[in-house]
Parts: structure tokens; sequence; C-alpha cells
């Protein structure tokens, strides 16, 4: 099941059909270590662009599950699919109405054993994301946590994704939103840009996601997958 999957992933890769990646970087990439690829972006995500990339990325063993913010764009027989549920959006077709969309047209042929949905805090009004979902981003350290407490113990959620898009996060944010929950998955994505900063959240967040990054430099991208390992061993010590 996708959710037990999930529970192992410490580090992941996020790649995006809207934007280019050469087969070299591609292949450092998924060859890298890291526990999973999330294949999913905000705009410009259509079926070809979907299915290219799945197709390459597919030559390699590595777990690899859509994100789905484009219903055409469903590729089937991946290892999942994540279905984005924002929390702190004021449109309600980010909460239950793009998902019911789904649900009606597809349900009979959902794996549903393999998905699973993916509670969303989007904490950069500004990103692409934040103003397509026209989330109220402008919240305190104990808003955010009240959305954990929601996403974990009212609604069930697996996972309740930290996402600051584009930009670096609060560690202190991310420490307190850890210490309010104590079984959903909390996963953290936004600017990182070093090893440094991705060990930093991974303190507290038991997945991190690195995105915008393989696209600037893919060599410090890999030094996120090892910088986390570092961070797991000191956990153990």
């Amino acid at each position: 099941m996708l959710r037990e999957r999930m529970k192992r992933w410490r580090h992941v890769f996020k790649l995006d059909p809207n934007r280019s990646l050469s087969d070299l970087a591609l292949e450092k990439i998924l060859t890298s270590g890291t526990d999973a690829v999330i294949i999913g972006g905000t705009d410009g995500i259509t079926y070809r662009n979907t299915r290219e990339l799945i197709d390459r990325v597919l030559d390699y063993a590595v777990d690899c599950v859509q994100e789905v913010t484009n219903q055409e764009a469903v590729i089937p027989g991946l290892d999942g699919y994540l279905l984005p549920v924002v929390l702190n959006t004021r449109d309600i077709q980010w909460m239950i109405g793009a998902q019911h969309q789904a649900a009606k047209k597809f349900g009979d042929w959902i794996p549903w054993e393999d998905t699973a949905a993916l509670g969303y805090v989007v904490l950069n009004a500004r990103s692409r994301v934040g103003r397509l979902t026209d989330s109220q981003a402008d919240l305190t350290t104990r808003d955010v946590a009240a959305y954990a407490q929601l996403a974990e113990h009212l609604y069930g959620l697996p996972a309740l994704y930290l996402e600051y898009s584009g930009t670096f996060g609060d560690p202190k944010m991310v420490e307190a939103v850890r210490e309010s929950v104590s079984d959903i998955q909390l996963i953290y994505g936004g600017g990182i840009s070093r090893g440094d900063e991705a060990k930093e959240m991974a303190r507290w967040a038991d997945t991190t996601v690195v995105g915008n990054l393989v696209y600037r430099n893919v060599d410090a991208a890999l030094g996120t997958v090892s910088a986390i390992k570092e961070e797991i061993e000191e956990q153990v010590r």
C-alpha cells in the first residue's frame, strides 16, 4: 500500500513535467539513493509531458509516484498517486472540488490502495501554488499546528506537507508542528539550496522534498541526499 511505502521516505526529489532536465542529470538524480520521486507541478502539466518524463523515470529502480494536479494527465501503472488537499485555501475547489470531480469521473478505475490524500499547508502566498490555490499563507505557528492536528485527528490524512515553495521555511515552525502531532507523516518542501538546509529540516520533518534545486544545481541537489542520511545516522546514535 502507498501509505506504508510513504512512511519509509526520508528524502524525495520532486520532478516537474513542465521543466527540462538532461538525461545525465536525470540519471544522477535517480541513482542518488533518494527514497522516491514525485512527478508533479503547478502549471503546464499535460498528458504528453507527464508521459514523457515518467517513461524516462521508469527505466530506474526508484519509487515513482504521481501528484495529480491535472486529472487528464494521470499515467496508469505507477507505484502510487497523491491527491493534494490544500487545507488553508480560500477556494473549496482545492479542498474537495477537484478530488470530487476525479472520483466521479474515474472512481471505478482508481487504485485506491495505491492512492493517498496529501494534506497541504501552503506558506508562501507569492508562489505559483499559493496564487493558484488562493491560500491564506499569513499564518502563525499556532495556526499551522492547528491545521496539522485537524489533518491527523479529524480528517485522518496520512501526511501533511508544509509547502514553502521557493523560499526556505522556518525550522522553528516545522519543529512546533512536529511536536503538535504524533502519527501523521510530516513532509517539508521549499527553498532548499544546500545540504545543511536539508539536514536542518530533516531534524523535524519525516520527509524532506527537494525540487527546484534539481533544475538550478544538480550536484547541490545530490548533496541533500547524503546530508539527510547523515542526519538519520545522528538521530539513531
